[in-house]
């Protein structure tokens, strides 16, 4: 167990952090998850049996305290070889009828939340030459009309590829995983609720993330765009 792989997730509670979690701690990875509520946490880890190896860490992900001491508590694992920037949320709006009073969480959660993982966590992963995984958006791929939250998914696509240039030298892998629609609480708070429509699962979805993370090493997947068939942009 000392000796198995370690990783951090923001978001981790529930959705495609959570589906993450769930599927690296049944290979043998040590993982923490941090996210805002810590009742979510604590019910997710409650499902799992509260293994052991499982390290619940409450705190925002744009919060560079909560940020730097959810790493330096993951590192008394002994080792850090995955971090996974998953947490984000969407406003729902956009420039021209939205409501500005929403953004500055989600520009703060969505693209300094990243960065804020990533520059915590860089010495601990060049040491052990692990990887990065940023979960992005087909909305960071495609323009469309208005749209804030997209213009923060850009931003991370951007950030991964700045990232992977920066420390592929390194031995860090770094991957952008961009996923079209899928099914999590993420459209809880979507006018009119959950669109009709095709849908990823949060499952599918940890199943790529934990494929990418288990490349061999040397192998660095960087772009990953994952839709529900059905899904045409």
């Amino acid at each position: 167990m000392t000796d198995s792989p370690v990783a951090l997730i923001t978001g981790g509670g529930s959705g495609i952090g959570a589906a993450t979690a769930r599927q690296l701690v049944n290979q043998g990875y040590r993982v923490t998850i941090t996210g805002r509520s810590e009742d979510r946490l604590h019910r997710f880890a409650a499902e799992l049996g509260d293994p052991d190896g499982l390290l619940v860490m409450p705190g925002n992900a744009a919060d560079r305290d909560a940020v730097r001491t959810a790493v330096e508590t993951t590192v008394t694992f002994g080792r850090l070889d995955v971090v996974v920037a998953n947490a984000g949320y969407a406003t729902f709006d956009d420039l021209a009828d939205g409501d500005p009073a929403g953004w500055d969480d989600m520009v703060l959660t969505n693209v300094l939340g990243p960065a804020l993982l990533i520059n915590a966590a860089l010495p601990a992963l060049r040491e052990s030459k692990g990887r990065i995984v940023l979960v992005g958006s087909v909305a960071g791929h495609v323009h469309t009309p208005g749209n804030i939250y997209g213009a923060t998914k850009w931003a991370v696509t951007g950030i991964a590829e700045n990232t992977r240039r920066m420390v592929t030298a390194d031995g860090i892998g770094v991957t952008l995983v961009s996923p079209g629609a899928t099914r999590t609480n993420f459209f809880d708070g979507a006018p009119g609720g959950l669109p009709d429509r095709d849908f990823l699962s949060a499952e599918q979805l940890g199943e790529t993330i934990v494929w990418a993370i288990g490349r061999p090493r040397g192998v660095d997947i960087n772009t990953v765009v994952v839709r529900p068939i059905g899904q045409s942009v």
